[in-house]
């Protein structure tokens, strides 16, 4: 059994974990890391509704500080099979690529920070640090719904005492070249639906009936025509974005009692959940009058904006970025949501991994220069880190 990283990623990337199934690729990153002599935990969370995810946690050492790699084994599905030039989880190597279903996003990133671990435990006797801890947070169920991984598995190790100092989350973060880009941070993300009541009735007899859909289109035009914000130190600017627009009728013939509109907003540390959703009910109220009659439904949202503002920990990982690739990274906070909106609750976590160009694409695949690059990174930070 091979520790390199090209190795481990392509034992994971045979094995075909489209979110919920695990397909054993848990089992190959709990091999390698009992031999390495963590102590590792299978964790089984469930919701009613929902489909049980099986997640993995495990820790070498137990003093501060405390880093913790964190990602996601399960996939999204592969499409049709037949367009790729290899298969998609076959982990073939062809012309210096790595091919498969979760190449990019995420299993090779996640195999070059067990790599690098293995790399730097073994260049310690096999002991893990003398002052400190490595663990690894892995989760399957990311591209999904992300009610039964790392939300829980985070809830799960706090109540066992767990105590992080910082993770790193192996997200496919570079957007052209290694080294280009860290992600410290993600913008919240809020969805909701405009509703506005009317009328039913006759076209040919509009006095009697109430329009909804003038009404929708002047309340949407309103929400769209004022900024939320002009953006903040480190994040683009809050928007506003409707998806759909819908009455539900299918006569030609008939004024629809209800318009409905969705719409989803990526906001700035300008504002919070309550802040953000007060504003726009505010917005509606204002541009209803006392006329048309309007609500907002408001969708649960686990994604709430957070940041890792830039000091020794962020310097530290821009330090072996650069050590390995010749680039000073972007700190960088654009982009949609993670699992890192999680683990900021018990620790700054700062995303870096492979480049992201071909995530979630048919014939999905990143250079094994890469690979190779990467696990050269993450050994460095270990090293700064416990030096």
């Amino acid at each position: 059994m091979s520790n390199d990283a090209l190795s481990i990623a392509q034992d994971l990337l045979r094995c075909p974990s489209v979110t919920p199934t695990d397909a054993g690729a848990l089992g190959v990153l709990e091999a390698r890391l009992k031999d390495a002599g963590f102590e590792v935990h299978r964790v089984t969370f469930s919701e009613e509704g929902t489909a049980d995810i099986d997640n993995l946690y495990a820790r070498i050492g137990s003093g501060a500080p405390h880093i913790s790699f964190a990602g996601h084994t399960d996939v999204v599905p592969a499409g049709d099979e037949a367009a790729w030039t290899h298969g998609a989880f076959s982990g073939d190597v062809k012309d210096g690529y790595l091919y498969g279903r979760g190449a990019v996003d995420m299993k090779g990133g996640i195999a070059c920070s067990v790599a690098a671990t293995l790399d730097y435990l073994a260049a310690h006797g096999g002991k893990p640090p003398k002052d400190g801890s490595i663990s690894f947070l892995i989760t399957g169920d990311e591209e999904a719904i992300a009610v039964n991984g790392t939300v829980k598995l985070m809830q799960w190790a706090a109540a066992r005492g767990e105590k992080f100092d910082h993770c790193v989350l192996g997200e496919p973060s570079n957007v052209e070249e290694m080294g280009d880009c860290i992600k410290v941070g993600r913008r919240g993300s809020q969805s909701g639906t405009l509703i506005v009541d009317g009328i039913q009735g006759h076209v040919a007899y509009p006095h009697r009936a109430a329009n909804p859909v003038p009404d929708i289109a002047a309340l949407i035009v309103a929400l769209n025509g004022e900024p939320l914000d002009q953006g903040s130190a480190h994040f683009q600017a809050s928007n506003l974005e409707f998806t759909s627009v819908d009455v539900g009728n299918a006569a030609s013939n008939v004024i629809p009692a209800q318009a409905r509109a969705k719409f989803n907003i990526r906001y700035n540390d300008h504002h919070t959940q309550e802040s953000l959703r007060a504003l726009i009910e505010a917005r509606v109220a204002k541009a209803c009058g006392n006329r048309i009659r309007a609500r907002v439904e408001w969708e649960p949202s686990n994604a709430d904006v957070f940041i890792t503002k830039p000091g020794a920990f962020t310097d530290l990982v821009v330090a072996a970025i650069e050590e390995v690739t010749g680039r000073k990274p972007d700190l960088n906070t654009g982009g949609g949501t993670s699992d890192a909106r999680f683990i900021t609750h018990y620790c700054p976590v700062i995303e870096f991994g492979l480049v992201g160009q071909t995530m979630h694409q048919v014939d999905e695949r990143t250079p094994v220069a890469d690979l190779e690059k990467l696990t050269k990174i993450y050994r460095g930070v270990l090293d700064r880190y416990f030096a």
